[in-house]
């Protein structure tokens, strides 16, 4: 499971002690249904203290856990890669911050880029005694995704959750714009076919910048799946503390988080062979893999006992786990 650093933790608990449960659930439930709804872009979602702590409390673990997955996968395709510099844009309360330097001891400056002025005074609070030198002298600096600004200069550019708030027709230059400047760029959305839908085509624009692919695709070429009969996504695990499972009215001590992602660079990587796009089905003597390759799709790859290494691998395998097929 991908909890929360134990600094991070701490610091979210004693910022949701500060206001009663009751009123924290009430503000989740009311943060859950406008996005749901998509109404994000007709007026500011965190409107007071209450609301971006409830945002903080519900959200930056499930956040913070994808972020994790996805630079831990961008950090094994590129291990030579080793990011002194972050911009974070739309950063809310700093998840991806704190996620970067705990794949990356190397980061030493972090920029969160937030439009809404209470986001960034609970992320500078939160980071106020971590442990990361990097996350404790972050600088914290209100702004949009917005393509008409200078450009986010840093190793590291990341976006998470934010191109599905921002309008249509603005996105293509919003992608071009992160990656103008940066080594390398990652864009995470929701695990659904729309957010897939949005990393697709972001991905199809910085493959037109000459961006490599670090993951998860094993390849540079047109994404094999189909638009409208699959999507490709993936998944992380959390622990729920005892105050985010009772303010989210949850009952089990985990949660699911499904995320859509596209990390590319302009440096060398060491991709593997295929990604693992769906759950490992384990049978007696057999797994089957349901795999993306460079050449294409491969449902239902078979891996079994008269692979030895190969089958036992494939017992430990994950879904979105990297892949050889040599």
């Amino acid at each position: 499971m991908a909890a929360l650093p134990d600094d991070l933790r701490a610091a979210l608990d004693n910022e949701l002690g500060r206001f009663p449960e009751s009123r924290l659930a009430q503000a989740v439930e009311r943060l859950s249904k406008r996005y749901r709804q998509g109404d994000s872009a007709t007026s500011p979602i965190l409107a007071s203290e209450l609301d971006v702590a409830a945002y903080a409390g519900y959200r930056m673990p499930a956040t913070y856990a994808a972020l994790r997955a996805v630079l831990g996968e961008v950090a094994a395709a590129s291990p030579g890669f080793a990011p002194k510099t972050q911009v974070d844009i739309g950063g809310g309360t700093g998840a991806a911050v704190w996620a970067a330097a705990a794949v990356w001891p190397s980061l030493e400056k972090c920029a969160v880029v937030e439009q809404t002025a209470a986001a960034l005074a609970l992320g500078r609070k939160l980071a106020a005694d971590a442990d990361e030198p990097a996350v404790r002298g972050a600088a914290w600096r209100r702004g949009l995704a917005d393509a008409t600004t200078a450009a986010p200069e840093a190793d590291l550019v990341t976006l998470s959750y934010v191109l599905g708030e921002l309008p249509e027709r603005s996105r293509t230059q919003v992608v071009r714009w992160l990656a103008a400047k940066a080594g390398t760029v990652v864009l995470v959305e929701p695990g659904t076919p729309a957010g897939f839908a949005r990393i697709r085509s972001a991905r199809e624009v910085l493959g037109e910048m000459g961006r490599t692919v670090v993951a998860p695709c094993p390849h540079d070429g047109t994404c094999p799946i189909t638009p409208g009969e699959d999507w490709c996504h993936f998944s992380a695990r959390l622990p729920r503390s005892g105050v985010h499972r009772r303010i989210k009215a949850g009952t089990l001590g985990f949660e699911d988080e499904k995320f859509s992602y596209v990390a590319v660079t302009s440096a060398p990587v060491d991709r593997p062979s295929a990604r693992i796009v769906r759950h490992p089905r384990k049978h007696k003597g057999f797994v089957q893999l349901d795999l993306c390759t460079t050449d294409g799709m491969a449902p239902g790859t078979v891996v079994s006992k008269r692979h030895g290494v190969r089958y036992r691998a494939a017992r430990d395998a994950e879904w979105g786990d990297a892949w050889s097929t040599e």
